[in-house]
């Protein structure tokens, strides 16, 4: 006889799934708060159009992204370029990304400008990403809401 009290045990050998979707729930809820915060690039209006077409490239961490918020204001990614001498480091940078650029990299360069910024200035970044050395652009808009 032994000490647990008698007769046999009986040995469990479900899985009890109910702490795994208590954890899955909560990551879940995680990811589901995360994953807005996590859109990386600099914060303007964008112009608006009933039909933009989706480039699935632009998404991709290795995507190259020129904003432009204001005139005389560029960020290539997240650093900002100002000052009078502004566009010619921004060109300088643009040289050197398109040299570390690898082949499964995104071959174009997007621009967003934002809704204030003069036709003008975006046809000098125009020039200026051309004379850096990259051949395809692309100009990033938002899709109008119906009622806009």
């Amino acid at each position: 006889m032994g000490m647990g009290g008698g007769g046999s045990q009986k040995y469990n050998s479900e899985i009890n799934v109910t702490p795994m979707v208590d954890i899955m729930l909560v990551l879940l809820i995680i990811f589901m708060v995360i994953t807005p915060l996590l859109q990386s690039g600099v914060q303007l209006t964008l112009p608006k159009n009933t039909n933009p077409d989706l480039d699935p490239d632009i998404i991709k961490d290795s995507a190259i992204v020129l904003s432009v918020p204001d005139a005389g204001t560029y960020y290539f990614k997240k650093e900002l370029y100002t000052g009078p001498a502004a566009k010619e480091r921004l060109i300088e940078r643009l040289k050197r990304a398109k040299k570390e650029q690898k082949p499964s990299d995104p071959p174009a360069i997007y621009i967003r400008g934002g809704i204030n910024v003069p036709y003008k200035e975006i046809v000098t970044v125009v020039d200026s990403i051309r004379e850096s050395g990259f051949e395809i652009i692309g100009l990033v808009t938002d899709k109008k809401k119906p009622g806009q």
